[in-house]
């Protein structure tokens, strides 16, 4: 049997400023690495959160069927929002529980959506903390902000 693991983060220079996300998709048969793939993008003016949701966006999206997954992220943003406080939201129309409007709803529709067609297990690890995996996003994710700073070229 095959496992799917996709390790997602986000960065940003400032909050907000200049941010970038990244993804690692990791295959494994056995526990031996099969396949893996490695995303990452940015922008010029963007949040941390939205970053780390658009890493999660930008894993599911690239999965060409539905699949059975893990999505490991270091935000509880991202963690507690699809899997505890997003099934309020929508419920109250896409508001807090606080009856103020979901920040990064666009972000929050878009990761529903792309969730939707796969079967998703959500994990949380701590952000600089030696996991390698995760740190390899982090890379990623850096490197998807970095045509975006100040003095870089793209």
């Amino acid at each position: 049997m095959t496992d799917l693991t996709a390790y997602t983060d986000g960065a940003c220079s400032g909050n907000p400023g200049p941010g970038g996300w990244g993804a690692l998709l990791i295959a494994t048969r056995d526990g031996k690495v099969i396949k893996q793939r490695e995303l990452q993008g940015g922008e010029a003016e963007t949040t941390n959160n939205r970053m780390e949701l658009m890493a999660a966006i930008s894993a599911l999206e690239a999965l060409e069927r539905p699949s059975s997954l893990t999505v490991v992220t270091d935000s509880a943003y991202v963690k507690g929002g699809i899997t505890a406080w997003m099934h309020g939201w929508k419920r109250n129309g896409w508001k807090t529980s606080t009856r103020k409007p979901v920040k990064n709803e666009d972000l929050w529709r878009r990761l529903d959506e792309a969730q939707a067609r796969h079967t998703v297990d959500w994990k949380w690890v701590k952000g600089h903390a030696g996991h390698p995996e995760n740190e390899k996003a982090d890379e990623l994710a850096r490197a998807g902000m970095a045509p975006f700073k100040p003095g870089k070229r793209g």
